[in-house]
């Protein structure tokens, strides 16, 4: 089968697709047939290798883990001996270390029934990002539905993958949410719900009057001084992504500012499990949250693909048509 492998890090062009095994599904896994995947920001940095501290975890010369991609949407090809939630033929969506291939093995809590009203593409769009504006909101932010004052919240990054989706999942929680984005990514914003849009490129929302329960930085470019400036007194600062400065400082000095008054500063990382992706498959049978993909690649323009998400413009998911011989159905 064919598969996205990089053997060595450096530009997008270091992945290939090229001939591997087919794998074999364990006790608790699914075997999938890939119909499309998606790629995040950690896909290119696992890539290029940088920041350079990230090598500690994935290989110092060179990549362990040489297979790309972990959003997926497909038809289950196989089941394990220890699955019980899938049979063959299911059409399911999640997460698996290895999902830009034509087949990959997914574990059992990591996957859920897709959407009905989705095709595979879009399916394929949601499970990190979504999750880590999910969990961001909801378990670092705290966000609640019944508060008698709607909460405001501000999505900085808001045009991105995770950023699209936070807009709208905070809308579902009855939040009153600003979004922050580019010029070209003003109207798209308020499509989705956004109850106020900022361009960044005309106004610093940290240098204004306005403060704000949660502030949840798809794309962190501000200082975390910044950020904790324009919070409410008992505000929450949550970073999902951004530069690698911004990084450091949220993991680093978010603990540490978070002992200082009732603003809170923490940095949230996506868990995958089968509770939260059938939260999420509510939300967009329902219609209330409903994926945003900028471009579509086929698997073999991964690298392409790749390239286009590091330059940090995309309008939400760009996904990898793994299949098109077998088009998703609706």
């Amino acid at each position: 089968m064919k598969a996205a492998v990089f053997t060595r890090y450096g530009p997008p062009d270091v992945v290939q697709i090229t001939d591997v095994e087919k794998p074999l599904p364990k006790d608790n896994d699914v075997l999938i047939k890939v119909r499309a995947a998606s790629v995040n920001p950690l896909d290119w940095h696992f890539v290029r290798g940088q920041p350079h501290v990230l090598r500690l975890a994935v290989g110092l010369r060179k990549p362990k883990v040489t297979r790309l991609g972990v959003d997926l949407a497909g038809e289950v090809a196989a089941v394990g001996s220890n699955v019980t939630h899938f049979k063959p033929a299911d059409e399911v969506f999640g997460c698996a270390r290895g999902a830009i291939a034509e087949y990959v093995c997914a574990m059992e809590e990591k996957l859920a029934l897709k959407p009905a009203n989705l095709s595979f593409e879009e399916a394929a769009s949601v499970p990190v990002a979504a999750l880590s504006a999910l969990q961001g909101l909801r378990d670092k932010g705290r966000i609640q539905r019944d508060r008698n004052v709607l909460p405001k919240v501000l999505i900085d990054g808001a045009s991105g993958g995770v950023g699209t989706f936070a807009v709208q999942i905070a809308k579902s929680f009855g939040a009153e949410v600003t979004a922050v984005c580019s010029t070209r990514n003003v109207d798209q914003a308020r499509s989705i719900g956004a109850t106020a849009v900022i361009d960044y490129t005309r106004q610093d929302f940290t240098h204004s009057a306005q403060r704000y329960d949660l502030i949840l930085a798809a794309n962190a470019y501000h200082s975390i001084f910044d950020y904790r400036r324009a919070l409410a007194p008992d505000g929450i600062y949550v970073m999902v992504g951004g530069g690698a400065v911004q990084m450091l400082q949220g993991i680093l000095l978010g603990p540490l500012l978070s002992l200082l008054g009732n603003k809170k500063l923490c940095f949230v990382s996506a868990k995958v499990t089968n509770k939260d992706l059938l939260i999420l498959k509510d939300l967009l049978e329902a219609g209330r949250v409903v994926p945003i993909i900028d471009k579509r690649y086929p698997l073999s323009a991964t690298a392409e693909a790749l390239r286009y998400l590091e330059q940090g413009h995309a309008q939400g998911k760009v996904v990898i048509t793994v299949d098109p011989a077998s088009p998703s159905r609706r």
